[in-house]
């Protein structure tokens, strides 16, 4: 499907990828390979510091992100902010496509791309 925009729904054990436009949606499911970690918690580990962020995996999300021009990320911790911040490091020149990032708890794949849909009715109102 050609679409302007896509809405990234992503934990730190898996992403959903939505390309879609007024009257249709396709969506990619990416796992990650590494055992979950919260990353968040320090107790337990032997040097204290958070488990190393799954680079391969963000590569991953961004690579199936990338037909669209503008990208909506959202989803519940710090994965959402970690695939940001990947992009603006690994991958500047698509840093622009990052139109938004949205806390989301677990919703259901209706509940994402409707959302996505009123995130960029708005957003496009905005432009000139």
């Amino acid at each position: 499907m050609q679409a302007q925009h896509a809405v990234a729904w992503l934990d730190h054990r898996e992403a959903k990828v939505f390309f879609f436009n007024r009257e249709a949606a396709e969506s990619l499911r990416l796992a990650t390979t590494l055992a979950h970690h919260q990353t968040h918690n320090k107790a337990g580990t032997v040097d204290g510091k958070s488990a190393p962020e799954n680079n391969a995996f963000y590569h991953e999300v961004v690579k199936a992100l990338e037909p669209a021009k503008e990208w909506l990320i959202v989803g519940p911790g710090s994965a959402k902010d970690e695939l940001a911040k990947h992009i603006r490091h690994h991958h500047s020149q698509l840093k622009d496509r990052i139109v938004g990032i949205e806390p989301a708890d677990h919703p259901t794949q209706a509940q994402i791309v409707a959302h996505a849909r009123t995130f960029f009715r708005a957003a496009d109102r905005m432009l000139p």
